[in-house]
């Protein structure tokens, strides 16, 4: 689905690439086999005989009024990662599928990182005659304080904070260019949006809560990587940094969804990337589509 509403916001789905990943390496702690429960709703988005499942990197333009806002910015491109090779060098048509959904660079008013992970803030920046700058010249880059602190200057000792090569190149340059914002806590950034801390996954992730009341969306960064983790909702990822926390969040994310009837939003899950969740004994049962 690349195209929805929620309430009186357009949303646009912009794909940068996919892969196919292992889940022996992705959720070390998901047996083989016990993917096989839930096949009867969870088989378009996990493959249970080959134990692995599809993950798509994108991001979302929404639209309301004379605003646009962008959330999470995929790997970009002429990015080094030598140690994560799926984002390493792209030369991805990232920005020609943005124009055809109908978004210049330059008509992004808000950009809104979920966290500092590498298919999360790699298009914030360009290269550009040897140096990166800004891809969206106009926008407001809203980002996690506590995200932030991680690889401050100031707060560095002698061991360098993980990931410093994406702060560097793809942080830090917004940073320079006058172009950051970072706010801490539940922070409304427009009428109809708001951050929600939740941390986890990383110190301090956030989500995007859209809309209001009846017709409320929720854009969930990497809380969920695949609806297996709605099933089992204490299953965390090999890349989540704060296990009990990120269960927590996890947890009460979804307890909330149901409560609230709210579209989820992720930001992996393949077509039809979005859906809302029902109770099912300890667990959910994800219903995707509108």
């Amino acid at each position: 689905m690349d195209h929805f509403r929620v309430g009186p916001l357009e949303v646009s789905r912009v794909e940068e690439t996919r892969t196919q990943f292992d889940a022996a390496e992705f959720y070390p702690q998901l047996p083989r086999g016990v993917a096989d429960h839930y096949r009867a709703w969870l088989e378009p988005y996990f493959d249970i005989e080959g134990h692995r499942f599809p993950c798509v990197f994108q991001s979302f333009v929404v639209r309301h009024g004379k605003t646009t806002i962008l959330i999470d910015t995929c790997f970009g491109n002429d990015k080094e990662r030598p140690d994560f090779l799926l984002g390493h060098r792209l030369q991805n048509p990232y920005l020609e599928r943005l124009r055809a959904a109908g978004c210049a660079p330059e008509d992004v008013d808000i950009v809104l990182c979920t966290h500092f992970h590498v298919d999360h803030v790699g298009w914030n920046t360009r290269l550009e005659n040897g140096r990166w700058v800004p891809t969206f010249p106009n926008a407001r880059y809203i980002l996690s304080s506590e995200e932030y602190r991680r690889f401050a200057p100031e707060h560095r000792t002698t061991e360098p904070p993980p990931f410093l090569d994406i702060f560097e190149d793809s942080v830090l340059p917004i940073i320079q260019a006058g172009q950051a914002e970072f706010v801490s806590g539940e922070h409304a950034v427009h009428e109809l949006l708001t951050i929600v801390p939740t941390p986890g996954h990383t110190p301090g992730h956030i989500s995007i809560r859209a809309g209001r009341g009846a017709e409320t969306g929720v854009f969930l960064g990497d809380v969920i990587h695949n609806p297996v983790q709605m099933a089992l909702p204490d299953l965390n990822s090999a890349y989540c940094e704060d296990g009990p926390t990120a269960r927590a969040t996890r947890r009460a994310l979804l307890e909330a969804a149901v409560e609230g009837n709210h579209l989820l939003i992720p930001g992996h899950f393949a077509a039809p990337h979005i859906g809302r969740v029902r109770p099912a004994g300890n667990g959910f049962v994800f219903r995707g589509g509108l």
